[in-house]
């Protein structure tokens, strides 16, 4: 028995360790504090761009101690916004490197990329992850209907860019994405769900994530404020991700109080709101009555043996 019971603990470990999380992920440890260029280590912000206006880049993040009681660390990372005549730049907080093309926000040449060949401005991930899990604190300087943002992407060895362009599309396996207002002077969880693309036959190599204080570029007011912490991957039991674990996907419509589910198969049902909220979780049936308000869900559907799918709907 004690033979037994080793090699399963090893093997349970073999697993974790086989499991990419993000580096820094609860922001404890910093470079450059109190200079211009401080920011979280293993992640990047304007004063570490690149592009033709780099050079003109400011300070939007630095290390905070407003962390959320009972959190474990010290620190979060602060990012917030500025306004130059006019103009809004988001803070923005990523994995990649963020390159500075044009003084117009919205304009594409001004993105966030993986830099495949650089360990500072990329991160490995060799599995696709069930959900990232996050900590955040959402305060708008200027009120009004404003979402913050983050995007995470798992992508092949690939310099893909954020917003997503045309030649990156076909790059990615699977994006845990999440538009989320004001969270009312409180700290809040967030678990996002990792959607799979119909891109087929990839390998998973690298996660490009992004924070921002807003998901329009150059949306929001000067000074909007987001403090982020403890962000983590998280996998499902098997360890095999998304992408070795799923089954033929389905497809879900929603009206008058009904959730009906086409190409369901044998297992269970659960419905996710995009915080992670939990909404129901019972046996898959064709016809589910469920009351839900209007917005975008989750439905994950896992069968007997493990294997789920996972697609995402909008109720109007």
């Amino acid at each position: 028995m004690k033979t037994i019971t080793l090699i399963f603990s090893c093997s349970i470990a073999f697993l974790t360790l086989a499991q990419s999380q993000l580096g820094n992920g609860n922001m404890e440890q910093w470079d450059n504090v109190g200079a211009p260029t401080e920011e979280p280590t293993n992640w990047n912000s304007f004063k570490t761009g690149t592009g033709p206006f780099s050079g003109f880049a400011n300070k939007q993040v630095e290390r905070s101690t407003s962390i959320r009681a009972g959190a474990t660390g010290m620190y979060c990372a602060r990012i917030w916004s500025t306004s130059v005549l006019g103009i809004v730049a988001n803070g923005n907080l990523t994995l990649g490197r963020i390159n500075l093309g044009s003084s117009t926000p919205a304009n594409a040449a001004n993105y966030n990329f993986s830099l495949t060949s650089d360990t500072l401005f990329s991160e490995t991930c060799n599995l696709v992850p069930d959900s990232l899990v996050f900590w955040a604190k959402y305060t708008q300087a200027g009120g009004g209907n404003q979402n913050a943002r983050m995007n995470a992407l798992v992508h092949d060895a690939y310099q893909l860019h954020d917003p997503v362009d045309a030649a990156s599309q076909p790059h990615i396996l699977a994006q845990a994405e999440l538009n989320y207002p004001s969270t009312n002077g409180a700290w809040m969880r967030f678990s996002v769900p990792f959607v799979p693309t119909a891109n087929a036959g990839l390998v998973p190599a690298f996660i490009l994530a992004t924070f921002t204080t807003n998901s329009t570029p150059g949306g929001g007011a000067n000074n909007d404020e987001v403090l982020i912490d403890d962000i983590q991957l998280v996998y499902n039991p098997s360890g095999a991700g998304i992408k070795e674990n799923t089954v033929p996907s389905f497809s879900v419509n929603y009206t008058e109080g009904n959730l009906y589910l086409h190409g369901v198969q044998e297992g269970k049902l659960r419905i996710l709101s995009l915080n992670g909220t939990e909404l129901f979780n019972g046996w898959a049936n064709e016809k589910v009555a469920l009351q839900l308000p209007s917005g975008v869900f989750i439905a994950q559907m896992i069968r007997e043996d493990g294997k789920y799918s996972v697609v995402k709907f909008a109720v109007n």
